[in-house]
């Protein structure tokens, strides 16, 4: 007999039912600190001794955000939490719980959902400890779907915006650039048969790509780095899921000024456009010491949009969900 104590490898979602699913997955996830009351009820309670609450939200669809062929589960957890904890720390809050909603085929092993589970407590742990899952939904899709929605302390500290970035601050950025985009770029080159992705080509450049492929399926955004930007006086901060380019155009027109960044500090093409780093850009005061893993990639001037090296840079691509998918899903 097949119990949530006693499972068995051919379980799935359609032969168990919502409720012994649930019991599985349950105790694989993460607990939050900030939990009052978790899973189990109509309504999670989570504290907020700020007296203020950062949310955001987030998709992941099979086809246009991910495949199933390239990605685990456990990395498919992953990314649904550092993609969602890093708007968080975009703001310089602390992330404090994430709400998870799933909808899967009803032929989906109930051991997928208990490795995604995994993936979300590991991607808490490893990147904001003392963020957890505090509820959630499951339903039955013919397309996976995830949908998270993160919540934030702010600790006392005012929200860093995309608007308060001023002429003469320095313009850092804290994680990589380009390494999602390069381990995208890999994928769909080497990680398809005939067009098709296949699991086989994504393991064997696992293997020989490791770091890039790592960037995009399983990211590890500097969290931390967001906060400490708030303590050291960041201005303007923003997450570049969409390209360093096209997000700090984003920053420099919310704050009516430009951009300037410096192609030695930058890089090429790939660590302007590429997208789905999940890095932090933020600008600070010139005198402000940059905290944590921030380096300085340029200067915010006075003007209009982004400049590399003093000439403007009008391209426009990056990661879009809409123009980028190819209709497959895999």
């Amino acid at each position: 007999m097949t119990t949530a104590e006693h499972p068995s490898p051919g379980d799935t979602l359609k032969s168990l039912g919502e409720q012994a699913v649930l019991a599985r997955i349950f105790p694989r996830l993460p607990a939050a600190t900030a939990e009052l009351i978790g899973p189990g009820d109509d309504s999670a309670v989570v504290a907020t001794p700020d007296g203020r609450v950062v949310m955001t939200t987030d998709m992941m669809i099979n086809g246009p955000d991910f495949r199933l062929a390239w990605s685990t589960p456990h990395d498919l957890g992953w990314k649904a939490a550092a993609s969602n904890l890093a708007d968080i720390a975009a703001m310089g809050a602390v992330p404090t719980a994430l709400v998870v909603a799933l909808a899967v085929p009803a032929d989906t092993a109930v051991s997928v959902l208990e490795q995604f589970s995994d993936g979300l407590r590991d991607g808490c742990d490893a990147l904001a400890p003392g963020c957890g899952v505090v509820g959630g939904d499951l339903s039955v899709s013919s397309v996976f779907t995830i949908a998270v929605t993160a919540i934030g302390d702010l600790q006392g500290r005012d929200p860093v915006l995309r608007s308060g970035a001023s002429a003469g601050d320095i313009v850092a950025v804290s994680g990589v650039l380009g390494a999602a985009a390069e381990g995208l770029r890999l994928l769909f080159e080497g990680g398809t048969v005939d067009s098709v992705p296949d699991a086989a080509s994504a393991a064997r450049l696992k293997l020989e790509h490791g770091a890039a492929i790592a960037a995009q399926l399983t990211p590890r955004p500097p969290i931390a780095d967001g906060p400490a930007a708030a303590i050291a006086g960041a201005t303007a901060m923003l997450d570049l899921s969409d390209g360093l380019a096209i997000d700090a155009r984003r920053l420099a027109k919310a704050s009516g000024v430009a951009i300037d960044l410096s192609s030695a500090a930058v890089g090429g093409r790939l660590q302007l456009d590429g997208g789905e780093d999940h890095s932090l850009l933020a600008t600070f005061p010139a005198s402000t010491g940059l905290p944590g893993g921030f380096r300085a990639i340029g200067t915010v001037v006075a003007g209009a949009g982004v400049l590399v090296d003093g000439v403007a840079y009008d391209e426009t691509s990056g990661w879009d969900p809409y123009v980028g998918w190819d209709g497959h899903t895999g």
